[in-house]
């Protein structure tokens, strides 16, 4: 599985994220034409480097902000999960449930199996990825990263989205 390039349109996508309306669906394709979109894939709710990511994003947004670009996080969880994890640990972003894994294997991050030493043998799941969508729809940066404790390159991230501005 080869992962989404720089130059690629992004796969479009249907998810859910649980709100405290409920359940809402949020679709790619409506955040296009009108922000930047950076996509960050984490293989799972409630352990330490998928939380300590999601609350340094959390707690910088405004510099995502500043830079025209709306922020997800995405993961193989369900929406519940996503929200009792969001709740407990202070995450502001919106946590996308990609529940089946299918948008992890259409962006190409998704590990055949996850972490195999340890016994986490599942397959699906999102490898710690960063990927920055322009508001045409281009994908404009992409880093995948293989061990699931390195975290994305958010420097590059941010050096991204101020090239789109």
């Amino acid at each position: 599985m080869t992962p989404i390039k720089t130059g690629d349109k992004a796969p479009d996508f249907t998810l859910v994220t649980k709100t405290a309306e409920g359940p809402q669906l949020v679709k790619l394709s409506d955040y296009i034409g009108k922000t930047n979109i950076v996509l960050l894939f984490v293989p799972m709710a409630f352990t330490s480097v998928c939380t300590a990511e999601l609350c340094e994003i959390s707690s910088g947004i405004s510099d995502y902000d500043g830079l025209e670009a709306k922020v997800f996080g995405i993961s193989g969880d369900s929406p519940f999960a996503q929200e009792i994890w969001a709740q407990k640990e202070g995450i502001s972003i919106p946590l996308l449930s990609d529940y089946e894994h299918d948008v992890a294997k259409a962006y190409g991050v998704a590990y055949d199996q996850f972490l195999p030493d340890a016994n986490l043998i599942m397959g699906g799941v999102a490898k710690r990825s960063a990927v920055v969508i322009d508001k045409e729809g281009v994908v404009r940066f992409v880093d995948v990263k293989e061990h699931p404790r390195d975290l994305p390159d958010f420097d590059g991230v941010k050096a991204a989205l101020g090239s789109l501005s």
